[in-house]
């Protein structure tokens, strides 16, 4: 029998996440818990492990912070749906099923395989298979290329009785929609609640940032040392009611789970996902007691025939040297302690025939670097140089790290000391982003306990066919622009949706009939959140009314987004509403210096640039304050 409700708790948000999750979620009713590790740095930290044990290449932290609460998780019955198998779900499905049995239970762990791409690496180069951005090819050494798979593989593995289910990489948004198609039944043609489904896993999927985490007004934001995690309370109709433990802290409002709704996505009307193309530019949010909101209105529409693929490379190698400077002027002693090492190195260089450093990056912490010509504290008396460099021998490397011990006695005084030692260096890891037909990809198995793996069903063909008419090829992007219309595709009639260019222009204040306007920081009026994927960074900024929607679509047009960070963004801004969440989103391209472990930047996933939108000053109705004293700075 179908139950009248499903309630599923989001214990993990990433590999490092806090271990109180899990017990406190079993202090609440629940019948699931959604763990999410993986992100595109994670595999490649997996691949790695992975190369130096052939039994590693899944998080440790799962099994650890499972293993306490197995007994009480099966006494209740509850499962466990994660995708913590990493780049070796195998060996994961090995180490939980050791760390029942410890404890005397028989635990049927399920594994789902199939994402796993390198076995067929040599075809997929000799198709020529391209970024699905720059147009590069595939690079000779790859880490890992894993192909997002969706939730059918997760619903036929709990529908065969599996206790968890844990799968290498899948749609993080996946690991609730599974558990959602087995409960309820819903078909693969279901797309308003496989929409919805989504929807509910990507508010659980980064663990407290459903709870209030990562919040703009943080003030509000009771009990960060007791934060909850969030719990879907889940219904047969795709409408859910998201909440938390009792006395927690942390909070749950339609402010708070909006942020999380549009957290690193780009079109809100076209999110594209393995299983269906979501819409959520007309969700709603509802407050309907004390830290529980109702999420209704998410749209779907057919997926496309394509499986996302994200691969890693290694690109050299790099070492991060940190120093603490205090005095006057400590930023100008900073920049020239850089130089001078930068400067030493290359001599030793020159003398051993080695080539230059491949890139080199400066950065004065506590002279407000991230700002550039922004900053206001260029006279600082106590900062942070981070040098970073990177080079294609780690020989060379070494001979810059020597240089560092010397600064002490040969630099400025008031250098304070070498922060963390001399740096080792590490890899420079680099994304590669592309689509495979569904139908190339071999097949996707589900393996229970010691049985034979079954092969399951996916969409494969018959998806989401793009118009030729959907958008005219990017300058930056002209290389992939078949890929990428072939993943977003066009919008339906009916869909609010609207993507405005760099040079397009907005209605005026005057054109508006504005009279009485002041000027105010931007978080007067709305509050945002920033994310990342891969060299492309989305900031989706809400109005804190509705009735301040409309002028602030002519204020906030993508020219100004892309003049406030002109500084660390290089490609197109692009602009897509979500009008039920009288919200904004903007896409930033070629925004973070190259992205994740690739970007030398102290920022490298734009977590800063939501509060940096929300520094801009804009000119709003005066009308807006009741008291316009409160809005002067």
């Amino acid at each position: 029998m179908t139950r009248a409700l499903v309630r599923i708790g989001g214990a993990a948000g990433a590999w490092g996440d806090s271990p109180m999750a899990i017990g406190q979620l079993l202090g609440a009713e629940i019948d699931y818990l959604m763990m999410d590790y993986l992100a595109e740095v994670t595999m490649s930290l997996l691949a790695r492990a992975r190369i130096k044990d052939a039994q590693a290449g899944y998080p440790p932290d799962f099994i650890g912070y499972l293993k306490p609460h197995l007994q009480e998780i099966k006494r209740r019955g509850i499962r466990v749906v994660s995708n913590a198998g990493g780049v070796n779900p195998r060996a994961c499905k090995l180490a939980l099923e050791t760390a029942g049995a410890a404890l005397g239970l028989d635990l049927r762990v399920a594994v789902v395989l199939g994402d796993d791409l390198l076995p067929i690496l040599d075809q997929l180069r000799a198709q020529d298979i391209r970024e699905w951005r720059s147009g590069a090819p595939l690079p000779d050494k790859v880490l890992t290329a894993n192909a997002y798979l969706g939730a059918l593989p997760i619903a036929a593995a709990l529908a065969d009785g599996a206790d968890m289910v844990i799968t290498g990489r899948c749609a993080d948004s996946a690991l609730a929609l599974g558990i959602l198609m087995h409960e309820f039944d819903w078909q693969a043609e279901d797309y308003d609640r496989l929409a919805s489904g989504s929807l509910v896993g990507h508010l659980l999927e980064c663990g407290a940032q459903g709870c209030g985490g990562c919040f703009t007004d943080w003030q509000e934001v009771p009990g960060w040392d007791t934060i909850g995690y969030p719990i879907a309370e889940c219904r047969a109709d795709g409408e859910f009611v998201l909440a938390k433990p009792a006395g927690t802290g942390g909070l749950i409002t339609p402010a708070t789970v909006a942020e999380q709704t549009l957290y690193e996505i780009g079109d809100p009307a076209t999110y594209v996902l393995p299983d269906v193309t979501a819409d959520f530019s007309q969700v709603t949010l509802t407050q309907v007691g004390p830290d529980r909101v109702q999420v209704s209105g998410a749209r779907g529409r057919p997926p496309t025939a394509q499986f996302k693929v994200s691969a890693t490379w290694q690109d050299g190698w790099r070492a991060v040297a940190m120093l603490c400077i205090v005095g006057p002027q400590a930023a100008d002693k900073a920049a020239r302690t850089a130089q001078a090492l930068v400067s030493r190195a290359r001599r030793h260089f020159a003398d051993r025939v080695l080539p230059d450093f491949t890139a080199v990056h400066i950065e004065l912490l506590g002279a407000e670097a991230s700002y550039g010509t922004q900053s206001r504290t260029q006279d600082a008396r106590e900062v942070v140089l981070r040098l970073v460099v990177d080079h294609a021998d780690p020989r060379a490397l070494d001979l810059f790290a020597r240089e560092l011990g010397s600064v002490g006695i040969s630099f400025a005084q008031g250098t304070t000391g070498l922060i963390g030692g001399r740096p080792k260096p590490t890899p420079v890891v680099r994304l590669h982003t592309f689509l495979i037909d569904k139908a190339a990809l071999g097949p996707i198995s589900v393996e229970i306990a010691d049985g034979p793996p079954s092969v399951v069903g996916n969409p494969r063909s018959g998806g989401y066919i793009p118009s030729s008419s959907s958008g005219q090829p990017k300058p930056a992007r002209a290389n992939a622009s078949t890929q990428i219309k072939a993943l977003i595709g066009p919008v339906p009639t009916g869909v609010s949706h609207r993507v405005e260019a760099l040079n397009e222009s907005a209605p005026t204040h005057e054109a508006m009939g504005v009279e009485s306007m002041i000027e105010v920081p931007l978080i007067k009026v709305a509050h945002a959140r920033s994310g990342d994927k891969g060299d492309l960074s989305n900031i989706a900024i809400f109005c804190r009314s509705p009735r301040y929607f409309d002028h602030l679509r002519s204020v906030l047009t993508p020219e100004r987004i892309g003049s406030h960070f002109a500084e660390q963004v290089l490609g197109l801004v692009e602009r897509y509403e979500a009008q039920g969440l009288c919200a904004f989103n903007f896409v930033l391209d070629n925004a973070l210096g190259g992205g994740g472990m690739a970007s030398q930047r102290i920022d490298p996933q734009g977590k800063a640039y939501g509060q940096r939108a929300l520094e801009m000053r804009v000119r709003v109705p005066a009308a807006w304050f009741a008291d316009a004293e409160e809005t002067r700075q």
